[in-house]
């Protein structure tokens, strides 16, 4: 693998949490889920301030058994729709047709890159029966949700914040603490790292027990309502009684250890992200050749973005990156309609071209984290000069 000067991100585990995790393999005999998930589970709820937290094995998963969720507690059909942004992770866009549902694709904008305002309009006259909507709060910046709301009166919201931890909205909350069921990863490119992992975390404490059923298989003994169901189904043995169909992504202790131990520097990792953000916002929107930033004040910067205004533009800066060794990535998956697996269009606008092309097109991030300071700073300023 090649050796960069500014990689995408660092090794966030550090010595000290090494030395936690060993600590507790010499001293434990239980590494699958237990205590130490539960502990995390808490901690976590209590840092982002909602009521409940259900840890699970990656962002993806937990993207998966929030929808799962969702279609039974609400009871939604084969063919529903739900309503995604073209420009995210894919992950958010697989769960729903792997899980019958069908998705409605609407553009983004060129600010917060999560969804365009005109765009879902004319998608809310056409698709008023919208039963779904799923928000990603894209690249570490917080999503406008009650305008997305005013649109869409009648649907379930849910949020991705896999990669924006810690992001707030304007009333000064964190994004996903007042979320009917909000997700979390805790990959190593992240802000903080389990090496794998996810969060779902929710204020519904139905919906919380069912995540917690779906988690272990559907086991009834993982419910709050144990008892109940014991004395529901007398005739079948309490400790393999089975109550909805579910799946294996339990976490293990290990992980929580470590989600434990760097749940402790996340606030400290995000205000350097801020911090490094708005050294960014200045030196981009000194340059006339990419879209102009807007600083959000509720950021927690997952990386910088870049959508330069031409073809040319992109390749000249992805040449200089390459020469000093700056790595970069496209601005998640671009337009993920132009997947070959993803058979699917975007409701039209009244525009000859649509975002969510300029962002595929011309458009590339690099690394922002705790270990980016004045001298990758300095280099990017130098970068942009020369272009």
């Amino acid at each position: 693998m090649k050796e960069y000067n500014w990689p995408l991100m660092k090794n966030t585990l550090s010595f000290a949490d090494r030395v936690k995790l060993a600590k507790f393999v010499l001293s434990s005999d239980k590494f699958t889920q237990g205590k130490k998930v539960e502990e995390f589970e808490r901690k976590w709820s209590e840092w982002l301030g909602c009521k409940h937290s259900i840890f699970v094995t990656s962002g993806s998963t937990a993207n998966f058994l929030l929808v799962a969720s969702i279609i039974e507690k609400y009871n939604l059909k084969r063919d529903d729709k739900v309503l995604l942004p073209a420009c995210t992770w894919v992950t958010n866009i697989n769960p729903i047709f792997q899980l019958g549902l069908t998705p409605i694709f609407c553009d983004v904008n060129l600010k917060d890159y999560s969804f365009d305002i005109e765009n879902m309009h004319r998608i809310s006259k056409i698709h008023s029966d919208i039963k779904l909507v799923f928000v990603t709060h894209l690249l570490g910046i917080p999503a406008k949700i009650e305008k997305y709301k005013e649109i869409f009166p009648n649907a379930i919201f849910i949020d991705d914040v896999c990669e924006s931890h810690g992001c707030v909205d304007s009333t000064g909350n964190k994004i996903g603490s007042n979320s009917l069921g909000s997700t979390f990863s805790f990959y190593f490119g992240h802000h903080m790292s389990t090496i794998e992992g996810g969060m779902i975390s929710t204020n519904d404490s139905k919906l919380y027990d069912l995540i917690k059923l779906k988690r272990s298989h559907g086991l009834a003994r993982v419910s709050d309502n144990f008892d109940d169901y014991s004395k529901k189904n007398p005739e079948i043995e309490k400790s393999f009684l089975f109550v909805t169909d579910g799946y294996n992504f339990r976490n293990t202790e290990l992980a929580a250890v470590l989600g434990i131990s760097q749940l402790k520097k996340l606030d400290k990792f995000i205000q350097i992200r801020k911090n490094n953000y708005s050294k960014y916002v200045e030196i981009i929107n000194n340059s006339n050749m990419f879209y102009e930033v807007t600083y959000n004040e509720g950021n927690s910067s997952f990386c910088f973005p870049f959508i330069a205004k031409n073809v040319e533009i992109k390749n000249k800066f992805i040449s200089l990156l390459k020469k000093y060794g700056v790595e970069y990535r496209p601005i998640v998956g671009g337009n993920l309609l132009k997947q070959p697996y993803l058979n699917y269009n975007i409701v039209s606008k009244n525009t000859d071209r649509l975002n969510v092309d300029i962002i595929h097109e011309n458009g590339i991030y690099i690394g922002n984290n705790q270990f980016v300071g004045e001298t990758e700073l300095k280099l990017l300023s130098n970068i942009i000069k020369k272009i």
